[in-house]
């Protein structure tokens, strides 16, 4: 059986600047189904590394001629484009089965399976186990039923099998299949954070969360659980990857790394290994953990950590209660400090459009993050994602104004709140970014910042236009 798994075109998130981040989630499927059934005929296809538009695409799925189809799971913004693809596929050949996975489908089973015939399977929730039996009994014709984790349609009836258990162990999967796109791994790089020679990969540290908030749509998708990988391990990842590949910028993937002993002791390995001075690696951690155990920020300043970005999200206790993120607004000035005071880049991410915003809230919400003052703050619009509570929320009260999936990227409103309307929460938006970057003592400051990473990142986010593209969307 021939598989192909597909990176389909896609346009950057403006907000991150320009970047081409290795299709991790597709590496580790292939790696994994190699492991298990290495008869099979596995190719990675690429398509923004590799610069494939939608002309080359067709030619190539012709030429290519795969029994399978895996598409990279993406986002909810990018599902019209991941549609896209298997509609090509289908049209060159109807026979070629098409798989899709990733927790807008799984959060949407139902409705993409009834709304999109190119889709025929969905892989709901974790994809490594359910690829593996699902591509062998449609190699051997079997029936469907037994298979745990997939949506189907069976004659005119959607299937639903009963959801599949999550790996025990995620120490035993194997490294994410960069030797299928090794060509390619001079390619992928990001501007904004890396140095240019740096490139960029990304490593998964744990699966889900144990938190719980209301916007996210990570803890539903992994079933409310927190599964790590061993520090070891995940040492042993980083290693492989700058010692193989010779890239020196990676993204530890996790939304919350968690800054306790495993930290500690990840740090410890990668010191052990000699690779802390060669690598430069970027991690996501919540305040209440930065301040909880500040005393391992050196460490991890040693270690290669250089650059930590944290859910600040907002200024008042009473939304981030309701959001049930369970952080205190007060630790937030205290955790950048702690950041910069370790010489770590300490950037920080907020939102706004909360339903209870008003054109003052969003003030002083500015007046917040100009007090916290991060080294770098982002922007984003709170998005009702398909899985959220926030979106059954939004759902029922008829909140939505918007049903195009491309816009559910944090940047553009999709719902008004009691006190604001779509255009002026997507206002309100531009005037975020603009306090914050327009202010020239902070431009000054940090063009000529002696944090190497912030010197960079001004210098580039400068040449972008960021301000003037948030302007445009409104």
């Amino acid at each position: 059986m021939k598989v192909l798994f597909i990176e389909p075109p896609k346009d950057f998130w403006f907000v991150m600047g320009e970047y081409t981040p290795p299709p991790l989630g597709i590496l580790q499927l292939a790696a994994f189904l190699e492991s298990r059934i290495p008869d099979f005929d596995i190719i990675v296809l690429d398509c923004q590394a590799e610069q494939v538009g939608w002309d080359d695409l067709r030619r190539l799925i012709g030429s290519i001629e795969p029994d399978v189809v895996v598409s990279s799971a993406l986002a909810t913004c990018n599902t019209y484009t991941i549609i896209r693809t298997l509609d090509i596929i289908k049209k060159i050949d109807p026979q070629i089965k098409t798989v899709v996975g990733g927790q807008h489908f799984t959060a949407l089973s139902n409705e993409s399976l009834e709304k999109y015939p190119e889709i025929d399977f969905i892989i709901r929730g974790e994809g490594e186990l359910t690829l593996v039996d699902l591509l062998q009994d449609i190699e051997q014709d079997r029936p469907l039923e037994k298979v745990d984790g997939i949506s189907f349609r069976h004659g005119d009836k959607i299937v639903h099998n009963l959801p599949r258990a999550l790996i025990d162990n995620l120490d035993d999967l194997p490294f994410p299949g960069y030797h299928f796109i090794e060509n390619n791994m001079d390619k992928y790089h990001f501007k904004m954070m890396a140095h240019s020679n740096a490139g960029y990969a990304m490593v998964e540290a744990s699966r889900g969360c144990l938190h719980k908030c209301t916007f996210c749509s990570q803890w539903p998708y992994w079933g409310g659980r927190w599964r790590t990988k061993s520090p070891k391990r995940i040492a042993d990842e980083m290693e492989y990857i700058y010692n193989e590949y010779d890239i020196s910028f990676l993204w530890l993937t996790d939304d919350n790394l968690g800054l306790g002993k495993r930290t500690s002791d990840l740090c410890d390995e990668l010191i052990k290994k000699g690779v802390s001075d060669s690598i430069t690696w970027f991690i996501q951690a919540r305040s209440d953990d930065i301040v909880q155990h500040k005393k391992i920020l050196p460490k991890m300043r040693r270690a290669g950590n250089y650059w930590v970005m944290a859910g600040l999200e907002r200024h008042d206790d009473k939304t981030i209660t309701n959001y049930h993120k369970g952080i205190k607004p007060n630790d937030s000035k205290l955790s950048m400090d702690l950041l910069k005071e370790n010489g770590i880049f300490a950037q920080a991410t907020l939102i706004m459009g909360d339903r209870s915003d008003s054109h003052n809230s969003i003030q002083k919400l500015r007046d917040f993050v100009n007090n916290v003052d991060p080294d770098l703050a982002i922007f984003m619009v709170l998005t009702p994602f398909p899985g959220t509570d926030l979106y059954k929320t939004a759902r029922e009260n008829g909140w939505l104004e918007e049903d195009n999936w491309a816009n559910y990227d944090m940047a553009h409103a999709v719902m008004p709140t009691e006190h604001l309307t779509v255009p002026e929460v997507q206002e309100e938006l531009y005037l975020c970014y603009r306090d914050f970057y327009g202010s020239i003592k902070r431009r000054v400051t940090g063009v000529f910042s002696k944090n190497t990473f912030k010197r960079k990142t001004y210098r580039y986010m400068a040449s972008q236009g960021l301000l003037q593209y948030m302007r445009d969307l409104y």
